[in-house]
């Protein structure tokens, strides 16, 4: 029997070292998970500065958008986890800058640490018509 959820790993991104998907698609929502800062070798940019972090978790937000063929004003919902809630300002401009006029409904949670020793990780809910 044929799944109603459509698991997507997207080329243009690392192959996932964990036991996830990508992208979970069901119906019109599609569900992106956690994005690290990890270049499409899936090298982390853990020693870099936040800004290259969120700059590199932007670009894979974007190749996810474009592997389900969204656009960012289809991203309903953002969840970011950042280590250091004092880069909270340059991360939020930077992700301001990105996304334009549109203002999805978005969650800022301050955690302990986030795996390969990131400052950021961000997940999103895309909804299409």
């Amino acid at each position: 029997m044929a799944s109603h959820l459509i698991q997507q790993n997207i080329e243009a991104l690392s192959s996932p070292s964990g036991h996830y998907s990508h992208i979970v698609t069901a119906n019109n929502m599609s569900f992106v998970s956690g994005l690290l800062p990890l270049d499409k070798q899936g090298k982390p940019l853990a020693d870099k500065p936040v800004e290259e972090q969120i700059t590199q978790v932007l670009e894979n937000l974007a190749a996810c958008l474009l592997g389900i063929n969204a656009k960012k004003t289809d991203i309903a919902q953002v969840k970011v986890y950042v280590t250091d809630i004092n880069e909270w300002p340059i991360v939020n401009e930077l992700y301001a800058k990105w996304i334009g006029e549109h203002r999805p409904a978005r969650l800022v949670a301050g955690v302990k640490e986030l795996h390969f020793g990131s400052k950021i990780e961000i997940e999103a809910v895309v909804i299409k018509e």
